[in-house]
């Protein structure tokens, strides 16, 4: 009997991951992309060396704050498609929860006291490895720029 019980709750999961899969996939593309504008942003910027600022480390500090502006936009952007997708399949009750709970599990931040439809609370799981990707992604994104940039005022 708790065999069958134990393949009921893994197969129970299916929809979340069915679901999660996919949006892992594209959030990272999305993601991938995003940084990739970003970066040829900022070698175009570079190659044009009009640099209103003449003091090199504010000038540094100028670009790496757009810089991570820029990414920050880009975890808001893969927040909502998450929210969007717990609005669709019915996870949580509001646009506005959804956001909330989407940004509370990709940053796993964790103190919303937002739930998902307890079908649904595997697919909120999802999403945070889904966060701790992106914002590995991320973090290694700003080191090379910080290197990057570093290395062109010097």
């Amino acid at each position: 009997m708790e065999a069958a019980q134990t393949a009921y709750e893994l197969g129970s999961w299916a929809p979340s991951w069915l679901v999660g899969g996919p949006l892992i996939m594209l959030t990272v593309v999305v993601h991938v992309m995003g940084l990739g504008a970003t970066r040829a942003a900022h070698r175009f910027a570079m190659g044009r060396r009009a640099h209103v600022i003449r003091n090199q480390v504010l000038n540094f500090a100028v670009i790496m704050s757009v810089i991570t502006f820029m990414v920050t936009l880009l975890h808001i952007l893969q927040a909502a498609i998450w929210a969007a997708t717990y609005v669709l399949v019915g996870a949580a009750r509001s646009g506005h929860d959804a956001m909330l709970y989407s940004l509370s599990a990709m940053t796993s931040y964790g103190h919303a006291e937002v739930f998902l439809n307890p079908r649904w609370q595997m697919l909120g799981a999802i999403e945070a490895l889904n966060g701790v990707i992106l914002i590995g992604l991320s973090t290694a994104f700003l080191f090379a720029m910080i290197q990057q940039s570093w290395q062109n005022h010097h």
